[in-house]
């Protein structure tokens, strides 16, 4: 019977097998979190183990596995504690809509799941401007969901009885594949339908109030020169297909904030990650801003 593979033994084969630099292992763990997609596996939630091995599939050891996501965590806190020294902000975070004891779900896909994304900053300026209010905020971003894959998901957000849920989807709804894509992953139709029934859905069985944001835009030619998105995996996004997805959002008729007049178009580089498609801290922070400012005019 073979030896069962340790955790050491795993980061060294996938060292070999996939020697990322430090930047682009760090990026990997800032957007991939295998807890959010294998959250039925047992060992996954066992705090005792998980880090451990979800570290060595990095390729990582456990220190440094911790010290890359608090370092995400610090700055998502650090942005929080910059926007509330601004007056008007702190009092606009002040008057947010959410009662004492709510439960606030984030959902969408890698802009949200982000380790200091938007949802994250929103997690740490609620901690720090209303403490007392004992706020919850549960981050549903995966990676890569479209709102086919978000719809099939749905249940874990009825199951938490949000009180709020603010969407931002449809990034992937636009996502290509290949040389010459011929198609995006779901036609502008079915993004509308996903839309409709999620809202269906959450109306059918949960009380939340829902806010959507559009996604937002890009840069075509980062993307494309990608090493993880158009060099490694042939990923492609266009302008003109989030434009798209941004119309249908908007003709929902619950809340939208507009992140494309946010980013504008072609979005602004300093928003960015150098993917051309994730936002950049900056970026996050426009968009928790945004946000705020929409929810407490």
């Amino acid at each position: 019977m073979p030896e069962p593979i340790t955790s050491a033994a795993l980061k060294a084969k996938l060292t070999v097998m996939i020697p990322y630099s430090p930047e682009q292992l760090a990026y990997l763990v800032q957007f991939i979190h295998p807890a959010r997609t294998l959250g039925a596996l047992p060992g996954v939630n066992d705090a005792s183990v998980a880090d451990d091995i979800i570290a060595a599939a990095f390729g990582l050891d456990v220190a440094e596995y911790r010290r890359i996501k608090r370092g995400f965590d610090d700055n998502a806190r650090s942005a929080a504690q910059t926007l509330l020294q601004e007056a008007d902000f702190a009092a606009r975070v002040a008057r947010l809509p959410f009662a004492p004891g709510a439960k606030v779900v984030a959902l969408g896909d890698s802009i949200t799941d982000d380790d200091q994304s938007w949802a994250e900053i929103l997690r740490h300026l609620l901690a720090l401007a209303r403490p007392d209010d004992g706020i919850t905020l549960v981050n549903a971003g995966v990676s890569g969901h479209t709102t086919s894959d978000v719809l099939a998901r749905f249940l874990g957000v009825v199951n938490e009885q949000p009180d709020w849920i603010i969407c931002m989807i449809g990034t992937n709804d636009a996502r290509r594949h290949g040389l010459h894509p011929a198609k995006t992953m779901l036609s502008p139709a079915e993004t509308e339908r996903n839309l409709a029934a999620l809202r269906q859905y959450a109306l059918t069985q949960t009380s939340a109030r829902w806010v959507w944001m559009t996604p937002a835009t890009v840069i075509e030619e980062k993307i494309a020169a990608d090493w993880w998105l158009g060099q490694g995996n042939q990923i492609m996004f266009t302008n003109a297909d989030l434009r798209a997805v941004a119309d249908i959002v908007r003709r929902r008729p619950e809340p939208v904030v507009d992140l494309q007049a946010v980013f504008g178009t072609p979005a602004n580089p300093n928003l960015l990650l150098s993917d051309g498609l994730h936002p950049s801290l900056a970026g996050q922070i426009a968009i928790v801003t945004a946000l705020v400012r929409h929810l407490s005019p």
